[in-house]
């Protein structure tokens, strides 16, 4: 299976898509500062559950990855509530996304605790 085809990152790559676009219309002086971050973490979240796809043979690193791409998400989330209290994005809108991000955040915690469905070896037992 390629990475491309995991749930997590296809969903991933929507949400990522749906920020840029909606970033395209905030104000030029939150270029290098929200516009930027919302943009990074959600592209993060889909990058990382590439690579963690990739290290899957190490259990370790798997987790570890996918850990990364959580946190990414939230992080992605801490921007929207940026995004909506400076009224960049309606409510609707914010709703819509951080449903599309708890989502993801589901996903990826699937990924974490069952590695082996993953084709991880040597799972780790906790």
């Amino acid at each position: 299976m390629d990475f491309k085809n995991l749930l997590a990152y296809k969903k991933s790559f929507d949400l990522a898509m749906k920020i840029f676009e909606i970033t395209k219309g905030l104000p030029k002086e939150e270029k290098y500062a929200l516009t930027d971050q919302i943009r990074r973490s959600s592209r993060s979240v889909s990058a990382n559950i590439s690579e963690s796809y990739r290290k899957r043979r190490y259990a370790k690193n798997f987790i570890s990855k996918l850990s990364d791409s959580d946190a990414e998400n939230t992080e992605t989330q801490t921007w929207l509530e940026f995004s909506l209290a400076c009224k960049y994005i309606d409510k609707n809108t914010f709703d819509q996304l951080i449903s599309q991000s708890q989502e993801v955040g589901s996903l990826i915690n699937y990924m974490i605790n069952n590695p082996n469905k993953f084709g991880v070896k040597g799972v780790l037992k906790y």
